[in-house]
This record gives C-alpha cells, sequence and structure tokens, in this order.
C-alpha cells in the first residue's frame, strides 16, 4: 500500500536467524511510522480503499441489525417513532406552528420536523460514535497493515445509508400527502454535501481524540443534543428572540436544515453562496482533520 512503512520480520526466510521450515507471516504495519497527512494523500487514501470503506460500510450497515426478527425494518420504524413521539408533543401538546399559515396542518409540521431530523442524524451519528472508532478496532492498530483512516469514512458511508432510508420515507410522504415532488429535491446532494465533509472532519479529529482522551466520547453525546436543540428542527429561527440568534446560525447544522427544506418541501433554490462558503470550510476542516488523524495516530499503539 503506497504510504505505508513496513517492518520485516527478522524470522522470514531468507532473512538472517529466519527459523527454516516456518510459513512466511504476513508484513506488520510500523505503528510509529510518519505517513502523508496532505489533501492530496486523503484523497489518494479515499479513492485507493474505496472499494475497501464500501464494503465495509455495507458490513456494518447489515450487521447493526444482524440477528433481530425486523432486521432492516428498524431503519424505518426507528425515525419514524421518533417522528411520531416529537409532532405529538410539540404540534398536539405544545400547539406548536411552524409558520402563520393558517392552513398549515399537523403533517405539514410532520414533514419539516422530519428534515431537521434527517439532518442532524446524520451529523449524531457520525460525531457521537467516532470517539470510539480506534477503541473498537483496536486489533488493526498493530496486528495488520490496515488504513486506520477509513474507519471514519466507512462510518459516514454506513451513517449515509440510513439516511437515504430516512430520505426514501420523507420522499414517499411528500408524494403521498402532496400529491408531486418538487424537481428541486435532486439538489439535495449538493445542500448535504458540505455537511458530509465537515462530519469527515470532525469524526478524524474525534477519533484521534478518543484514543487518548477516554471523556470525549462523554462530553461528545451533550454537545450533539445540545445542538439539537440549538437547531431550527423544531422551531424557525424567525421565532428566536433576535439577541439569541447569533447562537441558532453558528450552529454548523442550522443551514443545512434550511436549505435542506428548502429544497425538499417549499420547491426553492438553495443559498448557493452560503453553502459555498461553508463548503470551503467544510473541506478545510476535513484536510485539518485528517492531518490531525495522520499526525497522532503513531501514539495509538502505545496508548491501547
Amino acid at each position: 500500500m503506497t504510504g505505508y512503512v513496513l517492518e520485516s520480520d527478522p524470522r522470514q526466510p531468507g532473512v538472517r536467524g529466519a527459523a527454516p521450515g516456518r510459513a512466511r507471516p504476513p508484513a506488520m504495519l510500523n505503528p510509529h511510522a510518519r505517513l502523508p497527512a496532505t489533501p492530496g494523500a486523503m484523497l489518494r487514501s479515499l479513492g485507493q480503499h474505496a472499494g475497501l470503506i464500501g464494503q465495509m460500510a455495507q458490513r456494518e450497515a447489515v450487521g447493526r441489525y444482524k440477528g433481530s426478527i425486523l432486521g432492516l425494518a428498524w431503519s424505518f420504524f426507528h425515525p419514524l417513532l421518533m417522528l411520531v413521539v416529537y409532532t405529538v408533543v410539540f404540534s398536539v401538546i405544545f400547539r406548536a406552528r411552524w409558520g402563520a399559515d393558517p392552513n398549515e396542518t399537523r403533517t405539514d409540521f410532520a414533514l419539516i420536523l422530519f428534515v431537521g431530523m434527517i439532518v442532524h442524524g446524520l451529523f449524531a451519528e457520525v460525531i457521537n460514535r467516532a470517539p470510539g472508532l480506534i477503541l473498537g478496532n483496536s486489533s488493526y492498530v498493530r496486528r495488520v497493515v490496515f488504513p486506520l483512516e477509513i474507519l471514519v469514512p466507512v462510518s459516514l458511508l454506513s451513517a449515509l445509508a440510513h439516511t437515504g432510508i430516512g430520505l426514501t420515507v420523507l420522499l414517499a410522504a411528500l408524494l403521498l400527502l402532496k400529491g408531486t415532488l418538487m424537481p428541486t429535491v435532486l439538489l439535495l446532494p449538493l445542500v448535504l454535501l458540505p455537511l458530509v465533509l465537515l462530519t469527515l472532519g470532525l469524526g478524524w479529529i474525534l477519533a484521534s481524540l478518543g484514543v487518548y482522551v477516554r471523556d470525549i466520547g462523554h462530553a461528545v453525546g451533550i454537545v450533539t443534543t445540545v445542538m439539537l436543540f440549538l437547531s431550527p428542527m423544531f422551531y424557525p429561527i424567525e421565532a428566536v428572540p433576535e439577541s439569541f440568534r447569533g447562537f441558532i446560525h453558528v450552529n454548523p447544522l442550522t443551514l443545512i436544515m434550511e436549505e435542506s427544506r428548502k429544497v425538499l418541501i417549499w420547491g426553492r433554490m438553495p443559498d448557493w453562496a452560503g453553502l459555498a462558503l461553508y463548503a470551503v470550510v467544510a473541506a478545510a476542516v476535513a484536510s485539518v482533520g485528517f492531518w490531525w488523524f495522520q499526525r497522532t495516530r503513531k501514539g495509538f499503539a502505545d496508548v491501547i
């Protein structure tokens, strides 16, 4: 593999001191090797290991429900159940409304809420799991030649697969309730791309920090929950007092939730300028996250 330094086993045939008649053991990855950490190296790694990433993500997505009676059907039932709970609590008990439209129904509120759930779910699933990725795959750190940096993309791709299931449910509901789908739904991948890049970079950073600081895993869960309530998931930004809107706007989920609703529900074009700026920052975070992971991974073997 390009970019990986292999250590020779002193007992290998042809090497002085090798034990005769024994099978040649596999080459081992030097856990302290300094690996390339540039943006180009990041892209090469993702490209070279695309097949492995896809296979591992598929195995992870399917294996999550292995042994259960309903299997992958839980991917549909879980978001639907949470959608029902949130809708009953906020639109029935608290009688919350999204806008001033008198024709707005509870199903309208539910669909708007569902979009926010999908966006937050994608981000939170990857971020919450990131601190334990290396610890949960410690056998890869020393024993075999394995590109540890792909563990975060594998987790992200698995989360995207479940996001796709949620989006399928949402589109089916829109088609059933509205009778049609907005042409702008085709723009959704472009809207989600900046969030995917940001999540990838933060995932690499947290996966590394989780090895050295075990408390990170507990803190991240709290942060993602706070981000849920400080995002326009249950309420529009206009409902927030002016003095507090800054906290909502700095939340990286806010813009993606707003633009996703535009293209999925309201059929409007997204804020291309805002998404472009977000994408630039997210790409920078992804590059920094990869650099941080590659520079700190040489200590994983000493800590685990």
